[in-house]
């Protein structure tokens, strides 16, 4: 049987199982947050003393923190190439004229993840302190240009990517909104926190998915782990580019901005890999093919294998100046 039939008959026997996750790991549309719930209410008269009092407290944020969380940001707009991404991976079967579980994820999973960008959005628009209309032009670029984060179609390959992705962004989110707080921006560090949450709770589930389809077929799970590692996970936004700028381009100035600020690092890349080695028992598997036990062996020793490397590595320390938040961090 090909390696793709394969994963269709893993992914089809695992399905009527994803409605026991979508409860487990998604919260019901009447009973989780919404942007509104954090976001002045533009129906009542107080509506403009909590805008000031956001444009106020936003003055004291500094510049890699605006660049940091208009990245984030953007990333998380740019959601409708990460649902069609996943909608067309093999066994999400969105067409076959019934009510697949895989398909139902996809949707709702899209349904939770789309209030982050949402509530981010505004608030940059209210805080008054970056160019708006630059943002919008990199959002726009982001959709527009996609993404190719190596996995094709394969459900192995994606699932290992949003396993690893969720967690990456958590940890994000959540540095952000402890800078937030030590600047005594409560409002902000609360956002950025409960999104962390969202994210966490999604990184558990793509988390199962994987140790799921361990259990069913660990040859080819492990052979996909290691692609993937190979390749690198990259992120989702890795095409970032400015206004007039070339693909990519701003994702290697906002990563050494991130870097420099400690919201995500390479240090974090190796924790989260070594974390997913420990979750899935990479170390003890056996019985694998000589293909996928050559695949166990460059899982475990990788993590040692990139801590030597990020060691030796060296980031630009020089602020970049972004269109979207000038030098002083005013406009």
């Amino acid at each position: 049987m090909s390696i793709k039939n394969i994963r269709l008959e893993v992914m089809q026997a695992i399905e009527p199982k994803v409605e026991g996750f979508m409860d487990e790991f998604l919260i019901p549309t009447e009973k989780i947050w919404q942007p509104t719930d954090f976001l002045p209410d533009s129906q009542s008269d107080t509506f403009f003393d909590e805008v000031e009092q956001i444009r106020g407290e936003a003055k004291e944020l500094g510049y890699d923190f605006w660049v940091t969380l208009v990245a984030d940001t953007i990333t998380e707009e740019a959601l409708p190439t990460y649902e069609s991404w996943l909608m067309d991976v093999e066994g999400i079967d969105q067409h076959n004229g019934k009510d697949n579980g895989w398909s139902k994820w996809v949707r709702a999973w899209t349904a939770e993840e789309n209030r982050h960008g949402d509530v981010l959005n505004k608030y940059l628009y209210l805080s008054g302190r970056v160019n708006m209309r630059e943002i919008e032009i990199t959002t726009q670029h982001l959709i527009s240009d996609g993404f190719d984060i190596g996995t094709d179609r394969d459900p192995y390959k994606n699932f290992v990517y949003t396993t690893f992705q969720e967690l990456a962004t958590n940890i994000s989110h959540k540095r952000v909104g402890k800078m937030a707080r030590k600047k005594g921006n409560g409002l902000l560090a609360k956002m950025c926190t409960i999104i962390a949450g969202d994210e966490m709770r999604h990184h558990l589930a793509y988390r199962e998915f994987v140790k799921t389809i361990m259990g069913q077929d660990p040859d080819g799970m492990v052979l996909a782990f290691a692609d993937m590692m190979k390749k690198k996970i990259v992120m989702p936004a890795h095409f970032l580019r400015e206004s007039g700028g070339s693909i990519g381009e701003a994702f290697e100035q906002f990563s050494n901005c991130a870097q420099r600020l400690g919201v995500y690092t390479a240090q974090d890349y190796i924790e989260i890999l070594k974390k997913l080695n420990d979750y899935w028992d990479i170390g003890n598997l056996r019985g694998l093919s000589d293909q996928a036990e050559k695949a166990r062996v460059y899982l475990m020793k990788l993590p040692e294998r990139l801590q030597r490397i990020s060691e030796r590595m060296q980031f630009s320390q020089q602020q970049y100046t972004f269109k979207w938040v000038e030098a002083n961090g005013m406009l």
